[in-house]
């Protein structure tokens, strides 16, 4: 098993979209990437934390490999829009890849920089890619969100 963690704007789409990924086993909204120690909800949407809305995806690499989940990542938001996703704005719903590991980084460096000289998108990507700090689940009621709600999950995608 491995695991692997984004920002991709509000975390109940982007954890939606990976729950439907063959090979995923798992995946958790939280918050990663600020200053504050145990942050909530309340706290990350101040936009003073530094926290990013993110999503911890575990995965089995034998089904999913780690490039798959990077092209799924980029293909599920605009990584071109700093600190913004549709309407919500501010840092915690910046794009961003934290990597686990060096081969995780070189990975996330190399697609970001294919699809930049591809041109996929009409602007330079801005996904931010850093080290995986600590990871703070979310809470219980953000989990699986979309399907708790009964809500269309493809709203996000």
């Amino acid at each position: 098993m491995a695991r692997a963690t984004f920002g991709a704007g509000c975390f109940w789409g982007v954890e939606s979209a990976f729950r439907r990924v063959t090979g995923v086993t798992d995946a958790a909204v939280g918050y990663a990437g600020g200053t504050t120690r145990n942050p909530t909800y309340q706290d990350v949407c101040t936009d003073g934390t530094g926290h990013a809305e993110v999503v911890q995806v575990d995965f089995d690499p034998a089904r999913v490999s780690y490039e798959e989940l990077v092209r799924i990542f980029f293909d599920i938001h605009d990584p071109t829009t700093l600190n913004r996703q549709g309407p919500d704005f501010g840092k915690q719903y910046r794009s961003v890849i934290f990597f686990h590991d060096a081969q995780q980084e070189a990975v996330a460096r190399r697609v970001k920089d294919e699809l930049d000289a591809a041109g996929k998108f009409s602007r330079k990507i801005v996904t931010q890619i850093a080290p995986a700090p600590e990871f703070y689940r979310g809470e219980e009621y953000h989990q699986r969100y979309f399907e708790k709600k009964g809500i269309d999950p493809t709203c996000h995608i």
